[in-house]
C-alpha cells in the first residue's frame, strides 16, 4: 500500500488553463511524496506554459513510455512531433485535436495498466469533435473506453457530494431521460463509490425532485410521483439508505446536504451550480462506475484568463490527490474484502 502511483495527466485544450494549472500543481515538488505524475502532451508546449506562469525550476523528465517514468520527477510523454500554433484563449480546431491526441494516449494507458489512474485537463466539448471523438464529454468518452454500462458523473469535495441522473444533454430533454431504473442505477453507482471509493460504511444519499417544489405533491408536475418515489422505494429495498425528494432551492439553502454522504440531482445544472457554490475552487469531478480511476478539476478552460497567470490550481491539485485516495481505497477493499473481520474493524475505525 505504501506503493507510489504513476498518475496519468491529459493536459486539455492547449490554448486553455489546462497547462497553467497542471504546471503550478506540479512545481511544488512535495506533490513527489504521494505520487509519479506523467504528463501526455508535447515538451514546447509545456515550456510556452512555464513561461507565461513564470515557473522557471520545473523541468520536465522526458520518457517514450509509462513504464520510464522516474519517480523523482515530474515525467512528460511527446504525444505528437509536429510544432503546434498557441492561441491562448481562443476555441481553435487546434486546442481540440492535440487536447484528444493527449487523452487518446494516457486513456490508452489507463485501460492497458500502464498508469494507475487518470487526472484530466479541461477540454472545449466543441473543438474536440471529430471522427474520433464523438461524445458530449470525457465521461462519455471514458465510459466507451472502459465499456461500462452505466457511469456516474460525481463531484466531490470535503463538504458536499453530487451526482447526476441526467448529465450533458439539453435542458429539454432531462424529463423524458429519466425513468424508475435510470435512477435507481444511478443511486446504485454512488451507493457503491461511497462504500467503496471513499470508506463510507453506510452511505446516507438525499434525492433532489425535478420540478419546483418537488413537485408540490402532483400540482407542480407528475414526475415525483410516478418516476422519483417509486425509484427511492426500490433503492431501499436493496438495502440503499437514500431519502426524498427534496426541493432543491430549499434543500441547499438550509444546509439540509449538510445531513448526507452524497446528494442526487435530476439534472447537470441543478446539482452543478449549487456545488460549484459551496466547494468553490476545492471541488473535483469524479467518474464513478469505470474500472479505472479518472478525476478532473470542476472548473472549464477558462479561456478568458488563459496566459494571464491568474488560473488557480487548487481545484486541479484536489483532484490528483483524490485520485491517489480513491485507488489506495480500491486496493485496501480489494486485500481486505478476503478478510471480512479486518475490513469492518478498519471500516469501523474510519467512521
Amino acid at each position: 500500500m505504501s506503493e507510489k502511483l504513476k498518475i496519468g495527466i491529459s493536459i486539455g485544450d492547449v490554448n486553455g488553463i489546462g497547462l497553467e494549472v497542471i504546471i503550478k500543481t506540479l512545481a511544488d515538488n512535495r506533490i513527489l511524496d504521494y505520487c509519479t505524475p506523467i504528463v501526455y502532451g508535447h515538451t514546447k508546449v509545456a515550456s510556452f506554459h512555464r513561461r507565461t506562469v513564470h515557473v522557471h525550476d520545473l523541468n520536465f523528465n522526458i520518457i517514450t513510455s509509462a513504464d520510464q517514468a522516474n519517480p523523482k520527477r515530474a515525467n512528460l510523454i511527446n504525444c505528437w512531433e509536429e510544432d503546434v500554433k498557441l492561441e491562448l484563449g481562443q476555441a481553435t480546431e487546434t486546442g481540440g485535436k492535440y487536447a484528444f491526441l493527449s487523452l487518446e494516449q494516457a486513456t490508452n494507458d489507463l485501460v492497458s495498466g500502464a498508469i494507475d489512474a487518470l487526472v484530466t485537463a479541461p477540454i472545449n466539448k466543441d473543438n474536440i469533435q471529430s471522427e474520433n471523438f464523438n461524445f458530449p464529454g470525457h465521461t462519455e468518452y471514458l465510459q466507451q473506453r472502459a465499456g461500462s454500462p452505466e457511469v456516474l458523473m460525481f463531484l466531490v469535495s470535503d463538504t458536499l457530494r453530487v451526482g447526476v441522473v441526467t448529465g450533458h444533454i439539453p435542458v429539454a430533454k432531462v424529463a423524458e431521460s429519466i425513468s424508475v431504473e435510470k435512477i435507481l442505477a444511478k443511486l446504485v453507482l454512488m451507493n457503491t463509490s461511497l462504500k467503496q471509493d471513499f470508506w463510507i460504511r453506510k452511505p446516507k444519499i438525499a434525492v433532489l425532485g425535478l420540478n419546483p417544489h418537488a413537485g408540490d405533491n402532483g400540482l407542480i408536475g407528475q414526475e415525483e410521483k410516478e418516476i422519483i418515489i417509486p425509484a427511492l422505494e426500490e433503492a431501499r429495498s436493496q438495502d440503499i439508505l437514500a431519502l426524498g425528494p427534496y426541493p432543491a432551492d430549499g434543500f441547499f439553502a438550509n444546509g439540509s446536504y449538510l445531513q448526507f454522504d452524497a446528494v442526487l440531482a435530476m439534472y447537470h445544472d441543478q446539482g452543478l451550480i449549487p456545488f460549484k457554490q459551496i466547494s468553490f475552487e476545492s471541488g473535483v469531478n469524479y467518474t464513478a462506475g469505470l474500472s479505472f480511476v479518472r478525476t478532473s478539476p470542476d472548473h472549464g478552460t477558462a479561456y478568458d484568463i488563459a496566459g494571464k497567470n491568474k488560473a488557480s490550481e487548487t481545484s486541479f491539485r484536489e483532484a490528483l490527490f483524490q485520485a491517489i485516495h480513491i485507488v489506495k481505497n480500491r486496493r485496501e477493499t480489494a486485500v481486505l474484502n478476503e478478510n471480512p473481520l479486518a475490513f469492518t474493524k478498519l471500516a469501523r475505525d474510519r467512521d
